[in-house]
C-alpha cells in the first residue's frame, strides 16, 4: 500500500497567444504549486483489473471515467503492472481551474512507479501523463515552471512566494473549460509573464493579467466580486487560476475566510515554495 497527496497549483498569469490548427490554444503561464491536496492510496489487488472508488468532494459522472483510473490503465497497458485498488478522497474542488484532476492523475503515475520499482525518470512520466492532459505533466516535477505551447510544455523560472500566505475562494459556480475557451479571443501583452513574476509582488497587479477575466467577471459577477473584495482585505496580488470559477490572493498575514465568505468553498496555507 502506498499514500500521497496530490496538490492543486494556480496560474500566475495566463495569456492566450492564439488558437492552433490542432483545437487547441497557444498558452503563455506561470504555474505555481500550492498545497491545497485531495489524498490519493493504491494497493495491490487479487482482482483481475483495476478498482476505483472516491469519498469527499462529489465527483460527477462515470467514476469509471476518473484521470486516476485511466492514467492506471495506461501505466497497465505500457508495463503490465499487477491490477490495484485506487482509492481517491477528494478536497480540491473540480470545475476551480486548480488543476486537481489532473493531479490526480500524474500523481498516480508517480505512485505505481514508486509501488512496482519501475525506475522511470520524470521525462518518461511526464510523456505518460502528458497522454492524459495538456496540464497533467505539470504535477511530474510539481514546482513553478513556466508553461507554453498547449501548456504541456515547460521551462524553468526562479522565483519564490515562500512565507506569503496563499488563499482560494471557489463560488458555486462551475465552469466548463471548453465554453471559456470557446469565449476567448487572443491578447497581445507588452510584456511576457517570464518577466513579470521577476518583479516585486506588489507590482504583479497591473501587469499579471489572466484573459479569461473578462470573459468569466462578465458572466458571474460574483466571482468578480471575490476578487474585489480579496484586494479590500489588503491582499498584495489576486487572480482568476486558470479558466475558473477558483480566484485566489496572496497576503502577507492570515485572513478571516470564514467571515468573508461563509457559503463559498474557502482555504488558505503560507507558500512553502
Amino acid at each position: 500500500m502506498m499514500i500521497c497527496f496530490p496538490n492543486c497549483k494556480i496560474n500566475l498569469g495566463l495569456r492566450i497567444k492564439e488558437k492552433r490548427p490542432d483545437g487547441y490554444h497557444n498558452i503563455e503561464t506561470i504555474l505555481f504549486p500550492v498545497f491545497l491536496a485531495d489524498a490519493l492510496e493504491i494497493i495491490v489487488s487479487q482482482d483481475r483489473s483495476p478498482a476505483f472508488s472516491v469519498t469527499g468532494l462529489n465527483i460527477p459522472g462515470d467514476n469509471q471515467q476518473n484521470l486516476c483510473l485511466r492514467a492506471c490503465h495506461l501505466m497497465y497497458e505500457k508495463y503490465k503492472i499487477p491490477p490495484v485498488k485506487i482509492h481517491l478522497h477528494k478536497s480540491i474542488p473540480m470545475g476551480s481551474g486548480l488543476g486537481g484532476g489532473s493531479s490526480n492523475a500524474a500523481f498516480t503515475i508517480k505512485l505505481l512507479n514508486d509501488l512496482f520499482g519501475l525506475k522511470l525518470t520524470n521525462e518518461q512520466m511526464r510523456n505518460l501523463a502528458s497522454e492524459i492532459g495538456s496540464d497533467c505533466a505539470y504535477f511530474i516535477d510539481n514546482i513553478p515552471l513556466f508553461a507554453y505551447g498547449k501548456g504541456d510544455e515547460f521551462q524553468k523560472v526562479k522565483f519564490s512566494l515562500k512565507n506569503f500566505y496563499i488563499v482560494i475562494v471557489k463560488t458555486q459556480v462551475h465552469i466548463d473549460s471548453a465554453t471559456a475557451y470557446a469565449n476567448i479571443t487572443s491578447s497581445n501583452h507588452k510584456y511576457p509573464v517570464k518577466e513579470i513574476v521577476q518583479l516585486p509582488v506588489q507590482k504583479w497587479k497591473k501587469f499579471m493579467l489572466n484573459d479569461f477575466e473578462e470573459y468569466v467577471f462578465e458572466r458571474y459577477p460574483e466571482i468578480s466580486d471575490v476578487k474585489r473584495e480579496l484586494y479590500k482585505q489588503a491582499a498584495v496580488y489576486v487572480s482568476l487560476s486558470g479558466s475558473g470559477s477558483a480566484v485566489y490572493g496572496i497576503f502577507r498575514t492570515p485572513v478571516n475566510l470564514r467571515e468573508l465568505f461563509p457559503d463559498y468553498f474557502t482555504w488558505q496555507g503560507r507558500s512553502i515554495v
